[in-house]
């Protein structure tokens, strides 16, 4: 898990898929006959994008991920002001359902 952005309105941070390695030991509590090395499970990264202000958080995956990486590769290659960061957070937090939750 890696913070990529952090403001007074938005924080966004990237979730690894396996990126531990204590999830070997995980993986093989689950160990079966049928699965030796332990149950397969499908990799999977993300970016949560929490809305400070809106007290809401997104998780993308699959395709969204795929977008919104498209968009951090563009921001490495030009970098853009805090504005534009910030309109490009407000469109993906507009699918923001869940409340922030602290356990």
């Amino acid at each position: 898990m890696h913070t990529l952005y952090d403001s007074d309105s938005y924080t966004v941070t990237h979730m690894l898929a396996n990126a531990d390695a204590d999830d070997a030991e995980a993986a093989n509590a689950a160990q079966n006959p049928q699965y030796p090395n332990g149950i397969p499970v499908m990799a999977r990264h993300g970016f949560e994008i929490v809305d400070k202000r809106a007290g809401k958080e997104v998780y993308l995956d699959g395709s969204w991920a795929e977008l919104f990486q498209q968009h951090i590769v563009a921001w490495q290659v030009k970098t853009p002001t805090q504005e534009e960061v910030e309109d490009t957070l407000e469109q993906y937090a507009e699918l923001a359902q869940n409340p922030i939750v602290v356990h």
